[in-house]
Parts: C-alpha cells; structure tokens; sequence
C-alpha cells in the first residue's frame, strides 16, 4: 500500500508575474485562501451516459484533504443561495421553473396526460402542452437533463461563488476557491452546455458592489459565452477568454467579438485550434493578460479553470499539462489582486481531480509530492498514480505566425481602451450581510440520497469525445461514499442578502 498522505514544500514561484504590494501578502507569496466547498455536491448526477459528473469535485476535495492543503486555508461550506440571488442575474420565470422541476413531475405529466390527443394527433391537454413548451424554452433536456435535486445543486454552486464574492468583499481573503463553480454558458432566461445558473456572473454582481473593475479570465476549453453576453455592454468587467473557435460548441467567441457600445473593446476573445500546448498557450496567455492588467487595472480578478482543456478531456481538444495549466493561475496570483478561482468544464473527472487539487495548492504557495497519497479514490489514477499527467502525442495546429498574428490583433484591440475606466458616483448596492458563522464537522456527511455509486466509471482513455458516443463502463473502483475528510471544520456562510 502506498504511503501515508504527502507533504507539501514551499514553492518558490520564480517565474511569476509582476507582484502588486499587499498589506497581507507583502511578499507577493503568502496568501489567505478561502475554499468553499459543498459535501453533498458529489452525490448530484445528471444521469447514467452524461459526461458532467459532479462526483469529480469530490474526488478532487478528496485529493486536497489527503495532500493535507485544507490546513493551509479556511474551509467554508457555502450556504444555499436563494432564489432572490439568483434572481439578480436570472429571469423570474426561469427561477421559477427550476426550483420546480422535477423528474417525479416530467414522469408524472407524461403517464398521466401521454394519451391526451385530438383526432389529428395533436395534442391537446394544457397541461401537457405547457410543460413540453417550457422545457423547450428554458432549452432544457438531453445536454442539461431535469435531474433528482437540480435546483439544488445549482443553490449549492451560486452559494459558493457569491459566498466567495463575500469573502473577498470583506477583505477576509486574498483568494476565494469553488470548484462547483464556473457554470459559464447559463444565460439569463436559459440553460446551456450542462450549465443551469451562472454563477459566475452572480459572483461577479456581488463584487461590483465594492469593487469598480472585475476582470474575468476564462480558460476552459469551450468559450465563455454566458458571462461575456451578461457583461457584454459595460466596461465595468473586462471578459478574456481563451478557447477553441470553429465547429465547436457554442461556436461564439470570434476575435472580432469586443463588445458593444461602453463595452466595446472590453471583451477579448482568443480563438485557438486543436492541439495547443503549454508553450503555446502560455505565449498568449502571458502577454495579453499582462496588458490586460496593465491598462485595465481591475480591483478584482475571477478566474475561470475549465478542466476540459487538460490533454486527454474525453470533450476537449487542446494538449494542456497540469502544470500548464496551472501555470495560468500562478501568473494571475502573482499579480496580488483580490482573486476568485472556479471550476468549469472537465469531463476526465481523475484528470479534474488532479488539476483542481494542484491549483489549490498553487493557490495556499506549496508544491505537492508527485506521488498521490493513498484515498479511497486511488484506484482511479492508475497506472501511474501520480499527480501530474503527460500531454499526448497529438499535432499542434496552431502555428507559431497564427499565434502571433492573434497575439498582435488582440494587444492592437487592447490599445483603443482607455487606462481604468472611471466609475460615475452611485449609491453603493445594499450589500451581503455579515454571514453567520457556524463551524461543522466535515466527518458528519448527508446521508447519499440521490447517487447510489453505481453508475460512475473509471473513464478509459480510449472512450470517443463526443457526448452522444460515450457509453459508461459501470466499473466503478471501489470506495468508501462517505469519504473521510480528516476532521477538519468548516464554516457555513449564511447569507443574509437584502438585494
């Protein structure tokens, strides 16, 4: 049996970027982390076939706590957040739908008014009738499936995204993690991409209460087309994201897409091809966030770390290294702005785990052991066992001159905004209570009411990239479901809004 959990060492981070002076992080190195997470978030599933599998946020919490990095950082439990949050971003009509949508309901309107049909077919109960209408309005169905305790897990993921908005507002934290979070593609008055509520822009709404500037930096692979629509017409947040462009899901994000009227030039898009690996990456990557923060000077920064861009994603195509991954993070902490670090996309969910798990220790400033400790999830990394991942043998089809001729239309972009934009004087929103503070013992898990462990998969390499194509092997590893999280406390923020 592999060795008890693995230290951790102090990272010296010699190549980071330029570091801002901080009262509590003077030396651009130690940061006061806040980590939100749920314990029940991993028992949500949107059904057997579907490749978003919540489970992975468990499997990397699991990897946090036996790398022992929860002693580095607060550990918060974020409270639900109610239907009025969500309401600041969401139509009423929207909420509304899914805080009662049900799969008892859909079941029981289909057995009981299936047979409802007039002579030509049709059919002709109201009923019936109203609910296959919402459902096709609120663009709900096969991608984002009405699943067992939906509204939920959406509570779950915008509580702690708002939560962590709270955190840093209060300047109780230089960065905020939740790796429920970063549900790019919800819009307003609809479901996409397996994403519900954005609780990005939630978050984001929360940190413009105090903040006059957000940058939001997302590098998953498909584009973040949800929160750059929300903010699309302001200057208030800049938007910069780094995906695949071309035949690929949701087929926004072109490199001429910069905003509209006081927001144009205020989203920037790099649009990128199959393949791309870490060197190449972070040849954009650097240089354009480096401007970005230079002339944008934003108060806070959000972060979204889809996973789907790692090499090997079993529905992405780029050629991304843990390490490369990371790597955008470290450049982003370096620059010691308030920080909030999310989740997104990752379908590879050991691959997910493993990423998650490194960035947070990026975060708290140590270095992992390669070697994974032993978990109850150990099984699921082999053959190697080992925290970081080799990218694969796969071409590079972004070429160094594409590289540069985006690199020089993008900064070309960047030079048309004004420094800072300035903030007219408002009255400030009514902000987020003072969250009442009670401390749990994370060894004290829910009862598991909606997943019965049987129907996740150890994810072969070789399954095809396509949801439609992927089909569920059933050969689970085995492991204990109510997952040991060493005794450590957390603290649930309850929060008060008054919006």
């Amino acid at each position: 049996m592999p060795a008890s959990p693995t230290a951790v060492s102090a990272d010296t981070y010699s190549s980071g970027g330029s570091s801002l002076p901080s009262p509590s992080a003077p030396d651009a190195r130690k940061r006061r982390v806040s980590y939100f997470y749920e314990p029940s978030i991993g028992d949500y599933y949107y059904g057997q076939g579907h490749p978003m599998k919540p489970h992975r946020i468990r499997m990397a919490h699991n990897l946090v706590v036996h790398y022992r990095l929860h002693h580095l950082m607060e550990v918060c439990r974020p409270y639900p957040a109610s239907a009025a949050d969500i309401r600041r971003f969401h139509s009423e009509d929207y909420v509304d739908f899914l805080a009662s949508i049900t799969p008892q309901f859909l079941a029981a309107s289909a057995s009981t008014f299936g047979s409802s049909v007039a002579d030509d077919g049709n059919s002709v109960h109201p009923f019936e009738s109203s609910s296959s209408r919402q459902l096709r309005r609120f663009n709900v169905g096969e991608d984002c499936p009405v699943f067992e305790g939906l509204f939920e897990f959406c509570q779950a993921s915008a509580g702690g995204s708002i939560g962590a908005a709270v955190k840093l507002n209060r300047g109780d934290a230089d960065i905020a993690i939740n790796w429920a979070g970063g549900l790019h593609h919800a819009k307003k008055c609809e479901a996409s991409g397996f994403c519900y509520v954005n609780d990005i822009v939630l978050g984001i709404l929360e940190l413009l209460k105090f903040h006059k500037r957000v940058l939001y930096v997302d590098i998953d692979v498909h584009h973040g087309d949800g929160v750059e629509e929300a903010f699309y017409t302001t200057d208030r947040v800049m938007t910069v994201s780094f995906h695949k462009f071309g035949d690929f899901f949701p087929g926004t994000g072109h490199i001429k897409d910069v905003g509209f009227g006081t927001g144009k030039y205020y989203a920037l898009n790099v649009p990128l091809n199959d393949g791309i690996d870490d060197e190449s990456f972070q040849g954009l990557f650097r240089p354009l966030i480096s401007k970005v923060m230079e002339i944008y000077q934003p108060d806070a920064v959000v972060l979204q770390c889809g996973a789907d861009s790692l090499a090997g994603d079993r529905l992405g195509c780029f050629n991304l290294s843990v390490r490369g991954h990371a790597d955008c993070l470290r450049f982003l902490r370096s620059f010691n702005v308030p920080l909030m670090v999310l989740g997104g996309g990752g379908y590879t969910m050991r691959n997910v785990a493993r990423c998650w798990c490194y960035e947070t220790a990026v975060a708290v400033g140590v270095e992992p052991d390669n070697k994974l400790p032993y978990s109850e999830y150990y099984e699921y990394f082999g053959p190697d066992y080992t925290l970081h991942i080799e990218p694969k043998n796969m071409e590079n089809k972004n070429s160094l001159s594409d590289l540069e001729k985006i690199r020089n239309v993008l900064l070309e972009h960047l030079s048309r905004l004004q420094h800072s934009p300035s903030v007219p004087f408002q009255d400030r929103p009514p902000k987020t209570e003072s969250p009442e503070e009670e401390e749990v013992d994370m060894d004290q898990r829910p009862t598991c009411k909606l997943w019965d462990g049987e129907s996740y998969d150890s994810e072969p390499e070789d399954l095809a990239p396509h949801y439609g194509d992927i089909v569920e092997s059933h050969s689970t590893p085995s492991h204990d479901k109510t997952e040991n999280t060493a005794g450590s406390v957390v603290t649930i923020f309850k929060l008060n809004s008054s919006h």
